[in-house]
């Protein structure tokens, strides 16, 4: 009968590495996968917010007689940081 290797109780106190661990389940990944894959969340990016801009300003006079809470200042900031959010993906996706 073949014992399995059983790892002793020292061994799974301690933490793996998480660099370790992120490298080896990163797999074979091309240039090509990276370049395409980090190029469509920055042109997501720029495409939301270039539109979201737009929808904001078409509708300004609207959303200002609404009295919403959620004002202008928030709307852009909202548009800005999803936007923003989709760029970190990409320059994310292409470099780490």
């Amino acid at each position: 009968m073949s014992r399995d290797k059983v790892p002793t109780v020292g061994t799974l106190d301690k933490p793996e590495d998480l660099r370790e661990l992120l490298k080896q389940d990163r797999g074979d990944d091309c240039l090509p996968c990276r370049v395409v894959g980090g190029g469509a969340f920055i042109g997501l990016a720029a495409y939301s917010y270039y539109t979201g801009q737009r929808e904001l300003e078409k509708n300004q006079a609207r959303i200002i007689a609404s009295k919403s809470i959620l004002g202008m200042r928030s709307r852009r900031f909202g548009i800005a940081a999803t936007s923003l959010g989709l760029a970190w993906l990409g320059v994310w996706r292409l470099f780490l």
